[in-house]
């Protein structure tokens, strides 16, 4: 990606039946924002979209859990939603929600055109239902036993340990998640997705994938041994309305909310573009053949966006084995890569906010800085691997690295400047020592660069460090304390140490933008040097979603970024005494916050 690219960043939608823990944030939040923000750095006109996913079964049941109705269960969580993101500086263009009347316009138009195109198919089926409620139970909420593995906790729509797609009546001894009865399966008429009709078109597309994670492409192929027509439509009173005569009007009757959560990343471009003044401004993401995407997610989520997404776009597109046109909104491209994160577990147990093992984003932010949450998902979070949040690791990372690290290179060197010379000291011949470090500063643009653009940033982060860890050492070596009767090599040496803290600055940025905010001003810059979200309250652009007209979203202005590449940094910049960038925690937060976790 050299030149100029249109690249949309795509993040998968947080569910809006509660707040998010930080498993949800380490799968898809923070990868995608470094990914986003260095693209924005590389040159690249870069859209970062997603929302809160708001329809379904489960808002109902918290909706009733607390007394609320759906709407209003939505609208609370999708506001804490949105101030957790944005004080973790995730820096979305839009982030938005699927109870708007956009997203319902485009959702109907997407359902139509692939309607139109003959890959929808109306059929009887068996659906779940709750006997105490009378309610459709989703089939994520129906847990039984694998008929074709055995596992004893597959799901009423796929099974997690061999990956089949399942229907809740596959499962042997089947019980619902929410209060452990037995479901009652009744015949209805609903909507299907052909996706048998695009075995062959999937296959073909997949195979021309190249670089994807292993795990992603594995998991996808084994899927299309076996693709099943996908139901699209609930007995439900809350979704998107089916847009067909007959239809449209029965208040029992919405689409999936699988199927239009998929279709928010279009419609929250759709959105973003209309708010920005040139509504027709979305093209350029999703209909320039130049132009690239990227899906970010955990790994429960790759079968939407690896299989399920592409075939409803082959069919918008007419490009499945039945053909087609495309329809009102023209052709639209398929992702280029889909970057699953594995998960999170804490103190060696999943995340589950029902049994209490959780650690929601806005009870970490309380405590803890966001950097310091950040770094440890770059450092040690799930990238290509289970991995386990331990308060002994994190506190570990923190101290030792983030504190000992980055923090202590950056409060020595401008500390002992500031005293000495009261400004960036002006440098004389450099010596090969200097020249060294400067080189590996350098060329740590590079090393990080790449290492992000293939969205490795656990090594981009590692090699990240090893740049601050020679900076180190080179201070160590040099001693400039000890050069109190040669002023002349001691600001040689401050100024090249100065030099090496401020490429590091931009090259952290990605990972930690508010850290990176901070060491920009400590060495004398101005203004905005890493851009952050900001929330927005906004009327909604349409009738007939279920917004309440109006809702927060999350934005930003991200055009004046800083380049990614080596400033030479100007001698006499006044610099004062600088305030440490990162805090070191004490070694009792570990028992505190396990207590915590335990009461």
């Amino acid at each position: 990606m050299g030149r100029m690219t249109h690249v949309l960043t795509a993040l998968a939608w947080p569910y809006a039946n509660g707040p998010r823990h930080i498993g949800h944030v380490a799968g898809f939040g923070v990868p995608a924002d470094v990914f986003a923000r260095y693209m924005r750095m590389r040159g690249h006109d870069v859209l970062m979209v997603s929302g809160t996913d708001e329809h379904g079964t489960p808002i109902l049941v918290q909706a009733d859990s607390e007394g609320l109705k759906a709407a209003e269960a939505a609208a609370k969580y999708n506001r804490i939603i949105v101030e957790d993101l944005d004080a973790l500086g995730l820096s979305y263009d839009l982030f938005t929600r699927t109870t708007t009347g956009n997203h319902y316009k485009t959702v109907q138009e997407l359902f139509t055109t692939l309607y139109g195109n003959g890959y929808i198919l109306q059929k009887k089926t068996l659906g779940a239902i709750s006997p105490s409620t009378g309610r459709t139970l989703p089939d994520r909420y129906i847990e039984g036993t694998c008929p074709h593995c055995g596992f004893d906790s597959a799901r009423g729509d796929q099974c997690d340990n061999c990956g089949r797609q399942l229907d809740p009546t596959d499962l042997v001894d089947p019980k619902s998640r929410i209060n452990g009865e037995t479901p009652k399966f009744v015949e209805e008429d609903h909507f299907f997705l052909d996706l048998p009709a695009f075995a062959d078109a999937l296959n073909a597309w997949l195979d021309t994938r190249t670089g994807w994670r292993t795990n992603v492409v594995r998991f996808t192929k084994n899927l299309l041994d076996d693709l099943q027509p996908r139901p699209i439509s609930r007995d439900l009173d809350w979704g998107v309305p089916i847009p067909l005569e007959g239809w449209v009007e029965r208040p029992d009757k919405r689409l999936y909310v699988w199927f239009d959560a998929v279709i928010g990343y279009l419609s929250a471009t759709i959105e973003w573009a209309r708010r920005s003044g040139d509504p027709d401004a979305w093209q350029r993401w999703w209909q320039d053949p130049e132009a690239v995407s990227y899906y970010f997610m955990g790994k429960d989520n790759i079968v939407f966006h690896s299989e399920i997404w592409p075939a409803m776009l082959l069919g918008a597109n007419g490009e499945g084995a039945g053909g087609g046109e495309p329809g009102a909104l023209g052709r639209l491209n398929l992702p280029t890569e889909v970057v699953s994160s594995e998960f999170l577990t804490m103190e060696g147990k999943q995340f589950s906010s029902s049994r209490r093992v959780v650690i929601y984003v806005r009870d970490f932010l309380e405590r803890y800085s966001p950097d310091a949450l950040r770094y440890y998902i770059c450092a040690a979070g799930p990238e290509n691997q289970d991995s386990d949040f331990t308060w002994a690791e994190f506190l570990r990372r923190n101290n030792d690295e983030l504190v000992a690290g980055w923090g202590n290179l950056v409060n020595r060197s401008i500390a002992m400047a500031a005293k000495n010379f009261g400004a960036v000291p002006e440098p004389g011949e450099l010596e090969e020592v200097d020249r060294e470090l400067l080189a590996a500063t350098k060329a740590a643009f590079d090393a990080v660069g790449d290492l992000i653009g293939a969205n490795k940033v656990r090594a981009g982060i590692g090699e990240a460090m090893k740049a601050v860890a020679a900076a180190n050492k080179y201070l160590a070596d040099t001693a400039p304390w000890k050069m109190k009767e040669d002023p002349k090599r001691q600001g040689t040496v401050l100024f090249t140490v100065l030099q090496a803290v401020s490429d590091l600055k931009t090259i952290m940025s990605p990972f930690l933008p508010h850290s990176s905010q901070r060491v920009h001003e400590l060495l004398g810059g101005e203004g905005v040097f890493a851009p952050m979200p900001h929330i927005e309250e906004v009327a909604d652009l349409d009738e007939g979603g279920a917004t309440n007209g109006t809702y927060p979203i999350l934005t930003g202005d991200y055009a004046d970024v800083p380049k990614w590449e080596s400033v030479p940094l100007a001698p006499g910049t006044p610099l004062a005494k600088p305030v440490p960038v990162f805090t070191k925690l004490e070694p009792s937060i570990v028992d505190e916050e396990i207590e915590r976790l335990h009461s």
